[in-house]
């Protein structure tokens, strides 16, 4: 009976797709496995993909979604930029870690913005799940900053980020990206554990003169 039940949910999710959907998917998955390896060419993935997805969240009205995609377009310049700088100039952007304090401020201002518009969206908006919808919009903000200035810890972030979204999509109808952001639970483990080991090599002492680019180089 479960197992009919689970296939009945299979193909109703794959008939719910469209094609856009799976684009999108491909190209958020992409830009996931190159931020793991340090990859300029991450942004682009990203990029195209926010697009389509501004569109199609915005179809199933989740507003602050379909707001955070504005958000991740411009971040995606942003983060090829500062990339693309300090390879060109050679200048030093390796994988570092923000401190307790920072930590603590973050969390505390991202709950207190969730509280904010989630209120604001339940009471003045037609938006589904605004709390929800709120927190991980406003997780999703500060976590992506992170990763363009190569935060060890954003790994982390995405985990709660990508773990509380997948309710959020499920919820939605988006089956497919519910499924992906399944599989970036399991992906962002092991980016964790990868930039952490190239942080830890890159402290050790024969390194820690070098710039990010060399030290990676080195790494290699």
């Amino acid at each position: 009976m479960l197992n009919s039940e689970l296939l009945e949910i299979l193909r109703t999710s794959i008939a719910a797709m469209s094609l856009w959907e799976v684009a999108a998917v491909v190209l958020a998955l992409a830009y996931l496995l190159l931020a793991m390896r340090e990859k300029i060419s991450c942004w682009y993935a990203a990029f195209i993909s926010t697009a389509i997805y501004l569109v199609l969240f915005w179809d199933v009205s989740l507003l602050m979604e379909s707001a955070l995609q504005v958000f991740y377009l411009g971040m995606a310049i942003f983060g090829w930029w500062q990339w693309r700088h300090h390879e060109d100039k050679n200048k030093d952007l390796r994988i570092h870690r923000w401190p307790l304090q920072t930590h603590l401020m973050v969390i505390s201002g991202v709950f207190l913005l969730t509280l904010v518009f989630g209120y604001l969206l339940d009471n003045f908006t037609s938006a589904a799940l605004p709390y929800l919808d709120s927190f991980t919009t406003l997780g999703a903000v500060v976590t992506t900053y992170m990763v363009t200035r190569k935060v060890l810890e954003n790994w982390i972030y995405w985990i709660v980020v990508d773990g509380a979204s997948i309710y959020l999509y499920l919820d939605r109808g988006l089956y497919l990206t519910a499924l992906l952001f399944l599989l970036y639970v399991v992906l962002v483990v092991i980016g964790f554990f990868q930039w952490k080991s190239i942080y830890n090599k890159q402290n050790q002492p024969g390194l820690t003169s070098l710039t990010g680019r060399q030290a990676s180089a080195a790494l290699q």
